[in-house]
């Protein structure tokens, strides 16, 4: 069936089958970087960077640099059954890995995963993911790449042709005008801070009130003791929540064995026996009388 597509309103994502070299200098070890591509569902404007792996960070990264390359958002993001983009292949409600959820619920995207073995839903990226083969991966043969920065920058002045290459059929019109008559006027704006990249997982409350990440322990609300919560993980900081609900939030700290406590998160007990220190009780010793003599 022929699909039209509206405008600005699905980006198709994949990885190319294709991958590059990388040397290290050093070593002579050679690393194979994989391809990104996203694409445009009405205009076919495309996206194309090198990444070391197909991991979660590189995931969610190279959707950041798209959706920055195309200056908006889209109404809906198609992506392949990839480990980082579902937490399991489904053919009919395949569910978006935490993180992935994550970064769609910033931008306010959906996340819509074409269903197993039926490459038609994602037809259009696997056009883009042919021309990139044909038309930059063919043409990075010849060279030696040391590190991502060049190969990536050969990539966008090799994408820049590409997307202002005319047409076969009507060669007035190009992926680029394309894009700035259709897609570009319908999208959504970009958020004014790039997506930090955050880890989920779960964590069960000690009994006193800390959840352990990374072996550092983080107190939580007093009354979620015994109760499992979701703990997010950027660069600088940890947030837990329960239900949905951010409970607490701390800087982010890499010593192991150590705890940090917000007063607050403790019951009222324990406030109030933190404030016995030494000195007050000697304050208070003085206030009844003076030292017996040895």
């Amino acid at each position: 069936m022929r699909q039209t597509h509206k405008v600005g309103e699905k980006l198709f994502v994949d990885y190319s089958g294709d991958r590059v070299a990388i040397v290290n200098p050093l070593t002579g070890e050679i690393r194979r970087a994989q391809i990104f591509v996203a694409v445009l569902s009405a205009s076919g404007y495309t996206f194309a960077e090198a990444t070391l792996s197909q991991r979660l960070p590189d995931w969610i990264g190279s959707h950041v640099r798209a959706f920055n390359f195309f200056g908006g958002v889209p109404e809906i993001v198609v992506p392949d059954n990839l480990k980082s983009a579902v937490t399991g292949p489904c053919f009919y409600e395949p569910e978006p890995s935490a993180t992935y959820a994550d970064m769609a619920q910033y931008y306010g995207v959906a996340i819509i995963p074409a269903r197993p073995y039926k490459p038609r839903d994602k037809a259009m990226v696997e056009l883009g993911v042919l021309l990139v083969q044909r038309w930059i991966t063919a043409r990075l043969r010849g060279h030696t790449f040391f590190s991502l920065h060049p190969l990536n920058r050969l990539i966008a002045e090799l994408l820049h042709g590409l997307n202002h290459r005319a047409f076969q059929k009507n060669k007035a019109a190009t992926r680029s005008s394309q894009f700035d008559s259709l897609d570009r006027p319908a999208m959504k704006p970009l958020p004014v801070q790039p997506y930090a990249y955050a880890e989920w997982t779960k964590a069960k409350v000690n009994i006193d009130y800390h959840v352990e990440v990374d072996r550092y322990y983080y107190s939580v609300p007093y009354q979620l003791v015994r109760h499992v919560v979701d703990v997010r993980l950027t660069a600088s900081a940890v947030e837990v929540l329960h239900k949905g609900a951010r409970l607490a939030s701390h800087a982010r700290s890499f010593v192991a064995c150590k705890h940090t406590t917000i007063a607050g998160h403790m019951p009222k007990s324990h406030q109030q026996h933190l404030k016995w220190t030494p000195q007050r009780l000697l304050n208070w010793g003085e206030s009844i009388g003076p030292a017996p003599p040895p």
